[in-house]
């Protein structure tokens, strides 16, 4: 599954991968009201990973990164 680029920001910025241009990107989406959903969205998917992380097993619901589909 291809990330969106909101995904793909945000991911930099988490993994402190991120360009000076993508910051400035990534900050103009957050700022752009035709933009902010998919940006909230992909903060979304990141803290539910990070939650599910911290459940006993330290795995996700299907066992998974937030990224990956479950083919079940």
């Amino acid at each position: 599954m291809s990330l969106s680029r909101a995904e793909t920001l945000i991911n930099k910025l988490i993994t402190n991968k991120i360009t000076g241009e993508e910051l400035s990107e990534l900050l103009e989406g957050i700022n752009s009201e035709k933009d902010q959903q998919k940006y909230s969205d992909a903060l979304e998917v990141y803290f539910d990973y990070l939650l599910r992380q911290n459940q006993p097993n330290g795995q996700t619901e299907n066992g998974h990164s937030p990224h990956e589909t479950d083919s079940t």
